[in-house]
């Protein structure tokens, strides 16, 4: 990704992505459409090279339209594992889909109840997040009116502890979407969550009309069965934008080998060194530090019980290709 240069190429960002067209934000030309130009295109069989959230150069074409000719390098990119068909991406049977690039923040919604908080999904965006490389990674929890405040509390005590902010709201009685606008505002971010948790509801809250303008872009998505992905970003009154995810429900860790995950997550990251092994898996190993932590509470047992899980799903991956 190498720096531009020249009067003719136009700065932007990327600010939707529909089956290899990308529209591109600009200062002083607007929104164009764009197609990547094709050394660009050759690049990206085994990853994606633009994505929403990207700075880029472009070219204008007499037709109006543009060409990339420049993609900036990332400060974040969250991602997943996409699976491909016959031999795309040098051979491999993954390549990686960047879900969105340069994102300022991730704001992961879950439900205090109806539905019930999906801890294990709550703890793989998580590690997706870290993963990524973006600064700050936000809890919202949503439905607060359905439950009573200090269990909630006591349910997500963990996550504080360990250093992720964690923002209480409910769309219903509007709690926390003042604190909700303030995080939004002039930022790039990632708003995902499972279905069922209040996130259209709690979008209308913190602008109005948003939530429907981010359920019509997905409704518009599941109408397009040959579009593998359809992203957007949604420009926010209030300054920055707001990216609608497509697909997180089924998010597959991207570049992430089974000995490395105990990385991702804070709390064990720091006890590793401490262990008896240098390949300790934490399962069952003679001077595993990690197992000494749980042991003294230090660790808690559904973060260690999903570290546990997306392990074995590694492995099980990595056993296969």
């Amino acid at each position: 990704m190498s720096d531009s240069s020249g009067p003719q190429w136009i700065e932007g960002l990327v600010v939707s992505d529909q089956s290899g067209f990308f529209s591109v934000e600009t200062a002083d030309h607007g929104t164009i459409r764009c197609r990547l130009r094709g050394r660009l295109l050759e690049e990206a069989s085994s990853s994606d090279i633009a994505a929403i959230g990207d700075r880029v150069a472009i070219q204008l074409l007499p037709d109006g339209s543009g060409s990339i000719e420049v993609v900036h390098e990332r400060t974040s990119a969250l991602s997943r594992a996409l699976r491909t068909e016959g031999k795309r991406g040098q051979g491999e049977p993954e390549r990686e889909q960047v879900i969105i690039a340069n994102a300022d923040q991730a704001c992961f919604v879950f439900a205090a109840r109806n539905p019930s908080p999906n801890i294990r999904m709550l703890d793989r965006f998580l590690v997706a997040g870290e993963k990524s490389g973006i600064a700050k990674l936000q809890i919202v929890i949503n439905k607060i009116d359905l439950e009573d405040n200090s269990a909630i509390e006591a349910q997500f005590s963990v996550y504080k502890k360990i250093g992720y902010p964690v923002l209480y709201t409910s769309a219903r009685d509007g709690l926390g979407v003042e604190a909700l606008q303030d995080l939004l505002k002039d930022h790039i971010t990632v708003f995902t969550g499972p279905s069922g948790v209040g996130k259209t509801s709690l979008l209308n809250r913190v602008q109005s009309g948003l939530g429907r303008v981010v359920k019509d872009v997905s409704d518009r998505r599941k109408e397009g069965q040959h579009t593998t992905r359809d992203s957007v970003l949604i420009k926010l009154d209030m300054g920055g934008h707001l990216a609608d995810t497509p697909g997180m429900r089924s998010l597959v860790l991207w570049d992430i080998e089974p000995e490395e995950l105990d990385g991702y997550f804070r709390e064990i990251a720091p006890l590793v060194p401490q262990c008896k092994f240098n390949d300790c898996a934490h399962v069952d190993e003679m001077g595993c530090a990690v197992r000494a932590a749980l042991q003294r509470g230090e660790i808690a047992q559904s973060r260690y019980s999903s570290y546990q899980a997306l392990r074995a799903e590694l492995e099980k991956a990595y056993a296969v290709y």
